[in-house]
């Protein structure tokens, strides 16, 4: 029963980690869009927007990532086993890509609360995008554990790439009429 508990709580804070993941680079983008507008505009927004992030980043996202890490590591405490199944070690590659993710996400807030913004809005839709495809393959391998075909996951895994690149086209030009 401990087990089930402790995975209850691992799934809760992988979807809080996620949602501030997503939530924390719209605000990014929100924020790079700001620098075009007039001085007051650009002043008021931006200082806004670094309240927001300063609290989604310290408040929701990195404890909820903490506490990811935390409970999936008392899981495979729990059930060591785990550490022998190849589906765990691509997640586990997916869960380090995932926190080098988290922390460019938290050199950006660095970056843009000294001014500097270095990122477009239409790169950080893309980076954006980055958590998603990664969502989308954890999911998958949790799922489907072993049984998963490893070159249609691979073939889906590039399509819903491909889906995303090719929204965000559409999306960009219906935005620019």
């Amino acid at each position: 029963m401990i087990f089930d508990i402790v995975k209850a709580l691992h799934i809760i804070f992988v979807v809080s980690w996620f949602a501030g993941l997503f939530y924390i680079v719209r605000l990014f983008i929100y924020h790079t869009e700001a620098q075009e507008r007039t001085d007051v505009e650009r002043k008021v927004l931006s200082d806004q927007f670094v309240i927001m992030e300063k609290k989604l980043w310290w408040i929701i996202t990195t404890p909820a990532m903490i506490l990811t890490l935390i409970f999936g590591i008392w899981m495979i405490v729990l059930n060591p086993v785990y550490l022998q199944m190849g589906w765990m070690h691509i997640k586990l590659t997916f869960v380090a890509v995932l926190l080098v993710y988290h922390f460019v996400c938290q050199k950006i807030i660095f970056s843009m609360q000294k001014g500097v913004f270095n990122w477009t809005s239409n790169g950080l839709r893309i980076w954006n995008e980055l958590a998603t495809l990664v969502l989308v393959a954890v999911v998958f391998l949790v799922v489907m554990k072993d049984s998963l075909n490893w070159i249609k996951g691979t073939v889906g895994f590039f399509a819903v790439a491909i889906g995303l690149m090719i929204g965000i086209k559409i999306y960009k030009r219906l935005r620019h009429k």
